[in-house]
């Protein structure tokens, strides 16, 4: 069974200046360009019944496209011993509207919210129990700007596991468009 999720893509070049904050941190699992985006909502094993209904529900959401601002350079835990180090995004507003569409559409088929509140990010880097520091990184980047872009669609992705991390195949796009 596929494991799918939500997101939006990240444009090249914002890919080209997040990678350039790669350093030599213990622990840490890089994200190669072909992994940085946005996760909106992940859904996880998705069964080739469902899948059909699944995009098809996605394809009613009505949301105007927006400009993002890549942002600020953070972490999930603590700057010690973080868990994810990640960009933000803003305004998030936006891409909180999206996630709650997506999650209001996607109950009816049993998938649900994570526990976590919903922060729109791009993930790094993820740590090892090991994990180094990454205060100098936040020292250094946490107020930096990455670029903006327009974002007018948001996609349904597959992810699937290898050794190298993660792959990510577009299965669907979507056209973001207005509510009229």
């Amino acid at each position: 069974m596929p494991r799918l999720f939500f997101g939006l893509e990240v444009p090249p070049e914002i890919k080209g200046r997040l990678l350039k904050l790669r350093s030599a941190v213990p622990g840490a699992k890089w994200q190669s360009a072909e992994q940085l985006h946005i996760t909106l909502l992940f859904l996880g094993p998705v069964n080739q019944e469902s899948l059909e209904a699944v995009a098809g529900s996605a394809r009613d959401i009505k949301s105007e496209p927006f400009r993002l601002d890549v942002t600020g350079v953070n972490c999930f835990g603590q700057p010690q011993r973080p868990k994810n180090l990640w960009a933000g995004v803003q305004p998030e507003a936006p891409v909180a509207g999206l996630n709650k569409g997506l999650l209001a559409r996607m109950e009816k088929f049993g998938f649900g919210a994570e526990r976590r509140v919903f922060r729109p990010h791009i993930t790094l880097a993820r740590f090892k129990r090991q994990a180094g520091s990454v205060e100098s990184l936040l020292d250094e980047y946490g107020d930096s700007q990455f670029g903006q872009f327009q974002v007018t669609e948001f996609v349904l992705f597959e992810s699937k596991t290898g050794s190298a991390g993660s792959v990510y195949s577009v299965i669907e796009r979507f056209p973001l468009r207005s509510a009229d």
